[in-house]
């Protein structure tokens, strides 16, 4: 190992290069370091330019840090993510058609470093049958100029499978907390653990290079040898940030690094209104001894909804990025956890996804069509991107979709139990049809998953190839409320439901007591 410093760590990368970056969202183990020493050279030089940029999840500021360093013309060829949501400039770069831009699902790339790693010819799996990543859809492809093939559909024992294929990796630029003389890193004040070992591994397959930021260093011999997560031996470079920050926005929470439990009360509730209505109403599917996902958006509200009604402790909250147990972040910091119980790399956490272990999944709708398919992707002249969507939609019994039911300056007045619509959104999102399809309703309904979707004013769920109504809040009228705002005519249960009132008052619901009254979730049986 050789230790550097960010500017000559940006002076290894070449002209073509693909670069492989680490972390998660709002700066989650992102070496920031050195994307702003590259982002620096290439303003002073020129170079590098023409590059690949590979990062598993959406990494930024949502504005100029993470991935959005790579935005200026001329250094970026192509870009392989599962979200550009943290980096806007990107999304502009692939809208323009100036860089072939993909957006896979983030499992897939998770467990692709595996894949890549050993050598094997790719990641075969189901992830994404039937939705815009189906090479018979769009292949994950969110610009014109993306024309190389990245997926493939292959049948094995008369089953569709898809073939994710590998790609060349050239450099990686990891994030831990400590090295060692010897380069063996750990992670002990980091907000997630990500792939790290398996990222150096695939970079060392492909004949990459490995460097890594981290925020201090150590003398030889002297860390916990189970403490380190990346072996001295993969590591080529090791660049020293003593400012370097557990996040964009926090410097540092013993919290989010495992080492300290919050009081329940501390956790700072949602403010009232139509997001927690929603938070509220899907909180209501959770069941004793519930394995959950808490997706982004909206959905990351639960976790505060359960601690609030005190029944945290009764289910089991979980994200993407491998944390297990306790209560999934919202904010600018969402991707990380407190209070939890594990937390696991997260190739391991979508390898639990993807083989079933979800009971629920809380995630976010855009646009929904008539049979019940969902797009978070792309909309509206813009590329968000999929995230881990896919991989949780399509592995759990139940997913309970969350969102408002129109968007743009929707505003609500919860009164005496009920709602009031003061003003109507301008963007329809139940509409006739979706530009692409993230959730696939009615494959999702030959394979015995359900679906619902919970909005502030009504609740549907889709049934037979169709989406029908079966709650609508007090206060609401069905045709001018609802369906006036959808694009086409949905189903109307026959004993159509209202909404519980109590989701419309600010005091907090005794979801404790329903709990105790409901039977808790079934246990799998061995099959």
């Amino acid at each position: 190992m050789e230790l550097i410093a960010a500017g000559e760590a940006a002076q290894l990368i070449r002209a073509g290069d693909a670069v492989l970056v680490s972390g998660s969202g709002g700066g989650h183990a992102v070496p920031e370091a050195i994307l702003e020493a590259v982002e620096q050279r290439f303003l002073a030089e020129g170079a590098p330019g023409d590059l690949c940029l590979i990062h598993i999840v959406g990494i930024g500021d949502r504005a100029l840090k993470g991935a959005a360093r790579f935005r200026h013309p001329g250094m970026l060829r192509r870009s392989i993510t599962s979200a550009l949501v943290d980096s806007p400039p990107l999304i502009d770069l692939a809208l323009q058609d100036r860089i072939e831009s993909y957006t896979l699902p983030q499992g897939v790339l998770s467990q692709l470093m595996r894949e890549i790693a050993a050598g094997r010819p790719g990641l075969i799996t189901r992830t994404g049958l039937h939705s815009f990543v189906d090479p018979r859809q769009r292949g994950g492809r969110q610009s014109a100029g993306a024309s190389e093939a990245l997926v493939e559909l292959l049948e094995i024992d008369g089953a569709e499978w898809l073939r994710f294929k590998p790609f060349p990796i050239d450099v990686a630029l990891l994030r831990g907390t400590t090295a060692d003389e010897d380069g063996n890193i750990t992670m002990e004040d980091e907000a997630i653990l990500g792939e790290m070992i398996s990222s150096a591994q695939a970079a060392r397959r492909q004949g990459g290079i490995v460097i890594v930021q981290v925020k201090r260093l150590a003398e030889r011999g002297t860390l916990a040898p189970r403490a380190v997560k990346i072996p001295g031996i993969l590591v080529d470079y090791v660049v020293v940030d003593p400012a370097q920050r557990q996040t964009y926005a926090t410097a540092y929470s013993p919290s989010y690094a495992g080492v300290l439990r919050v009081p329940l009360a501390t956790l700072k509730p949602l403010a009232f209104g139509p997001r927690k209505v929603i938070a509220r109403r899907a909180a209501m599917e959770l069941r004793s001894g519930a394995i959950c996902n808490l997706g982004a958006g909206i959905s990351t509200g639960i976790s505060a909804v359960a601690a609030e009604e005190r029944i945290l402790d009764r289910v089991i909250l979980t994200n993407e990025q491998g944390f297990i147990g306790g209560a999934p972040l919202t904010g600018p910091d969402s991707g990380t956890a407190q209070n939890y119980a594990a937390a696991v790399d997260q190739p391991y956490q979508f390898d639990f996804y993807d083989g079933g272990g979800l009971d629920l999944a809380f995630l976010s709708f855009v646009e929904v069509d008539p049979a019940g398919n969902v797009n978070i992707s792309r909309f509206n002249d813009t590329i968000v991107g999929i995230g881990g969507f896919i991989n949780i939609s399509q592995s759990a019994r139940s997913v309970v979709f969350s969102g408002t039911f129109t968007a743009g300056g929707l505003e609500v007045a919860c009164a005496a139990g009920g709602m009031r619509i003061l003003r109507e959104g301008r963007h329809r999102k139940f509409v006739s049809a979706i530009e692409q399809i993230c959730y696939n309703a009615p494959f999702a309904e030959r394979e015995g998953r359900r679906a619902l979707f919970v909005t502030e004013r009504a609740v549907l769920r889709a049934v037979d190839g169709t989406l029908e109504v079966i709650e609508i809040a007090p206060g609401i009228d069905l045709e001018r409320d609802v369906l006036a705002h959808m694009a086409f005519r949905p189903r109307i249960a026959a004993d159509l439901a209202r909404m519980d009132a109590r989701l419309f008052d600010p005091a907090p619901m005794g979801l404790a007591q329903d709990f105790a009254a409901r039977a808790p979730m079934p246990r799998r049986v061995r099959r």
